[in-house]
């Protein structure tokens, strides 16, 4: 619960800018497929580290740096059987990092390309990017 408090009132910080005028991204997400591990930073600083579950064999999760298009509460699966996916974040047309109800998989590959995390982390994660806006985030999938 306190680390949830503590993700929602970053919300409360002003947005950076770089020298150029430009916003800089408050919210990093990095993916580590061969670790099966995300870590989550703000403002350069690392503040968690978690298991999760990408892709397994022949659904491959795509790597490269994506920017948030859609967040999503409580969305469901149209392509996999209504499938739950809370607290998902879109990056990459229906890719999503999300909660998964199969939390004992987390660790190894197990999902159908997304990034999956336990439900406390993804809503962690998800009121964070709520709070600092999606223009503010970037997610880094790595090998």
């Amino acid at each position: 619960m306190r680390a949830i408090a503590a993700a929602l009132g970053l919300g409360l910080c002003l947005a950076l800018v770089r020298p150029d005028g430009a916003a800089a991204e408050r919210v990093e997400v990095r993916v580590s497929i061969s670790r099966q591990a995300m870590e989550v930073f703000h403002e350069g600083r690392r503040l968690f580290t978690w298991p999760v579950s990408t892709g397994k064999s022949g659904m491959a999760t795509p790597k490269g740096i994506y920017k948030p298009w859609i967040l999503s509460r409580n969305h469901r699966s149209r392509q996999y059987n209504n499938a739950p996916m809370p607290y998902a974040i879109f990056y990459q047309g229906g890719y999503a990092i999300h909660g998964t109800d199969q939390e004992r998989k987390l660790g190894r590959p197990a999902s159908h390309g997304c990034v999956r995390l336990s439900k406390s982390n993804a809503r962690i994660l998800f009121e964070m990017v709520k709070a600092e806006g999606m223009e503010n985030m970037r997610v880094n999938i790595v090998p």
